[in-house]
């Protein structure tokens, strides 16, 4: 049976716990959630959706250690290529939104839209934006045993052997898939298109002679172009670029207004809170300023951007509106 005195106990325990209430809620209201605190706590994975040896690998293998310092989490690089960057970005779409998968890409993200009829996700809608990494041209370059040595030499020739010159890229869709397409329309000749599963088999198929022809990415071109394997032509930029400074911009060299440049960037998946997104750009902004990412990029013609996910959101949406016009003037589709 309980006594008058413990009747009172119990009372004033309640009017105490009743009073307190509302102070423990606004506490708990109040206070960070503890993922965010503990954000990052375990490894962070960056799907490359191209192989290895491509410029968006390279650019992930010289970032990646840099952001595992700072954010005291591993970064492991996860190789997903194939259907042009659409799988693994598709990989990445699906992810949950933690801030624990990351994308790092090419403009390809901008051109899918327009190439692939039935593309499973919508760049915009499903893919948080981070950083605009970085930006570059590409260096139109052709194997030595092709008897061109100008960009006006191998229009002539294109125009004699109308469908018979090949040229690789990184894949359907991709930057330098498109910047062929828009050449061979510029100077009224057909070439045949060669896609890969990324830049690095491109490049190789290339340097062994079994292709004749492609768009390269600097940071695979530069060096082969000063080894004295690959001849280049001209840059796809409206002007020279240092890493080839004498190399002519194509429009410089005969197709007036020609101009295709390629990009880098860095998503999460659609949904991620955005002070995880902001996190994620901090670090990444923050590693592109270190001089020495900034001159292994520099040095093979990537000029670091750093921008942020405001800029990358309405980058990404004018890319889109323009890649869908050259697409449909030039009839390139998905194979």
């Amino acid at each position: 049976m309980r006594t008058s005195r413990t009747r009172k106990y119990m009372a004033s325990a309640c009017i105490v716990a009743a009073s307190c209430a509302p102070v423990v809620l606004a506490i708990a209201l109040h206070a960070p959630p503890a993922t965010a605190q503990a954000f990052p706590a375990r490894s962070i994975r960056m799907v490359v959706p191209f192989a290895p040896g491509g410029p968006v690998d390279t650019i992930a293998r010289v970032v990646s250690p840099r952001l595992a310092e700072s954010l005291g989490q591993p970064v492991l690089i996860d190789n997903r290529a194939g259907g042009g960057s659409t799988i693994g970005t598709e990989l990445v779409v699906r992810s949950p939104a933690d801030g624990y998968t990351v994308l790092l890409t090419s403009s390809s993200i901008a051109i899918n839209p327009s190439i692939y009829t039935q593309l499973t996700f919508d760049p915009v809608r499903d893919l948080a934006p981070v950083t605009w990494v970085a930006a570059s041209p590409l260096a139109l370059v052709v194997h030595p045993a092709l008897p061109v040595k100008s960009v006006g030499d191998l229009v002539r020739l294109a125009r004699k052997r109308n469908g018979e010159l090949v040229y690789a890229s990184s894949g359907t869709g991709s930057a330098p898939h498109l910047a062929g397409e828009l050449f061979a329309s510029m100077v009224g000749a057909r070439l045949v298109h060669v896609p890969y599963k990324g830049a690095g088999p491109a490049t190789g198929d290339l340097l062994a002679g079994h292709v004749q022809v492609m768009f390269n990415n600097m940071l695979n071109a530069v060096p082969n172009v000063q080894a004295g394997k690959l001849r280049a032509l001209g840059v796809t930029s409206a002007q020279r670029s240092p890493a080839l400074p004498d190399t002519p911009s194509i429009s410089e060299a005969g197709v007036p207004g020609y101009e295709a440049t390629t990009w880098y960037a860095y998503f999460a998946p659609g949904g991620t809170p955005r002070a995880l997104a902001e996190r994620h750009h901090r670090e990444m902004a923050a590693a592109l300023k270190l001089r020495e990412v900034l001159g292994r990029l520099s040095a093979q013609g990537v000029d670091p951007v750093g921008a942020g996910p405001d800029e990358l959101a309405r980058h990404l949406e004018l890319e889109i509106r323009k890649w869908a016009k050259v697409v449909k003037s030039s009839g390139a589709r998905a194979e």
